[in-house]
Formats: structure tokens, C-alpha cells, sequence
């Protein structure tokens, strides 16, 4: 498709996503943008159910950057073990809310090229807590939903976050960019699914050119 077509194609999906999720929100809980990060930080490689259990005894005990980075190596790691990965999550939770508290006052900075500098933080967990806790679209985040649901759509080609990132930053109006990867999340695991994708039950259905299905 032309780079008019995809931009005409990303308008319905748009249009649809909204109709069908007009509240969809970060499936992660936290009450602060410094516990956005850490939730983050945990999800790789983990289900978003997983990291909020974890997180709701984390946030409980250690609820700010301060007292995260006080808390000592091997308390951390059994706190997050049960994400996976857990000894390098502990060490760059543990390294990041120490930057946090040594160079922004124990806040997160509102800033990409400064968040990616953070232990831990790439630019996948930059987007999602600036779009999500302050509203700064920076680029859209890109998971294994967004991934599947928009080569199937045909919105990308690409099997790499940061090219399908690209294309879909191309086509998707800025003003949708963060609610375009929490409605797709929603859909993903409610009806675009990865194995048996429900597309009778899909109101994109009949605009959706399913491929690879």
C-alpha cells in the first residue's frame, strides 16, 4: 500500500479502536510516574497480571524512588522474583530510582534522551511512562500486540519494535499515538488474538486484510 493508503487504512483502525475501547488504559497499576517506571522495568518479558501482584507488595512497602533504591540487593530480588530475570531487574530498579533521587530529586524527568539514560530503561519504557503518566506523545509503544495486530492489519511489514515503531509514527495521527497501543493491548488479548484470533466477532473484520492469517 501507498504511504495514502496505510494513512487511510490507520484512520479506520483508529476510528474502530475507539468505538470499541473509548477507555482503555495501562493495564500496569501504579499511583506515581515513579512507579509507572518500576512497573515498566518488570513487565519485560513478563504478563502485566504477574508484575501487579508483584508490584502491589513492592509499591506497599518501598512506595517512592528513595526508599526503592535503599532497599538492598537481595530484598529486591526476592520481592520481583517471580517476574523472571529477576537479579538484573533488582539491580537496574535499585540503579535507576538511585539516579532518580540523586539527579531529579527522586522524580521521574519528563524527557526521553533523559529517561533512556536511566538503568533499565529503553525506549519502549520511556514512551510508556511518558505518554502514560504525563500525556507526552513520544512514539508508540510497541509490544507483541501492537506487533501481531499491525502486521496483521497490514499497517507494517516489519518485525522489529523500532521499524514497526517508525512506520506506525508515519501513518498514526500524533494525537493517537498513546491511545493506539493501549486500545490495541485491550484488543489483543480480547479478540485479536495470537493463536485463535476471534475475527467474526472483530468489527474491523470487514476492512482487515488478515495477514498471515
Amino acid at each position: 500500500m501507498s504511504e495514502t493508503e496505510l494513512k487511510r487504512m490507520a484512520s479506520k483502525v483508529v476510528r474502530a479502536l475507539k468505538a470499541d475501547y473509548p477507555d482503555a488504559e495501562c493495564a500496569l497499576h501504579f499511583e506515581t510516574p515513579v512507579q509507572l517506571l518500576v512497573a515498566t522495568i518488570l513487565s519485560a518479558q513478563c504478563t502485566d497480571e504477574r508484575v501487579n501482584l508483584v508490584t502491589a507488595d513492592l509499591f506497599a512497602k518501598y512506595p517512592t524512588a528513595a526508599d526503592m533504591a535503599a532497599v538492598s540487593q537481595k530484598e529486591m530480588e526476592s520481592i520481583v522474583q517471580s517476574t523472571g530475570f529477576f537479579r538484573n531487574k533488582a539491580k537496574n530498579i535499585r540503579a535507576c530510582c538511585a539516579d532518580l533521587v540523586e539527579y531529579y530529586d527522586g522524580q521521574v524527568p519528563q524527557d526521553l534522551d533523559a529517561l533512556v539514560q536511566l538503568a533499565g530503561v529503553g525506549r519502549k519504557t520511556a514512551n510508556v511512562v511518558l505518554g502514560t503518566a504525563f500525556g507526552i506523545p513520544t512514539g508508540v509503544v510497541v509490544d507483541t500486540h501492537v506487533t501481531r495486530i499491525s502486521r496483521r492489519l497490514g499497517l507494517t511489514q516489519n518485525t522489529d519494535a523500532v521499524k514497526i515503531e517508525r512506520d506506525l509514527m508515519q501513518i498514526l495521527p500524533k494525537k493517537e499515538w498513546i491511545a493506539y497501543s493501549h486500545r490495541i493491548i485491550h484488543h489483543g488479548r480480547q479478540i485479536c488474538k495470537a493463536r485463535k484470533p476471534r475475527c467474526d466477532a472483530c468489527h474491523m473484520k470487514r476492512f482487515c486484510p488478515q495477514v498471515g492469517l
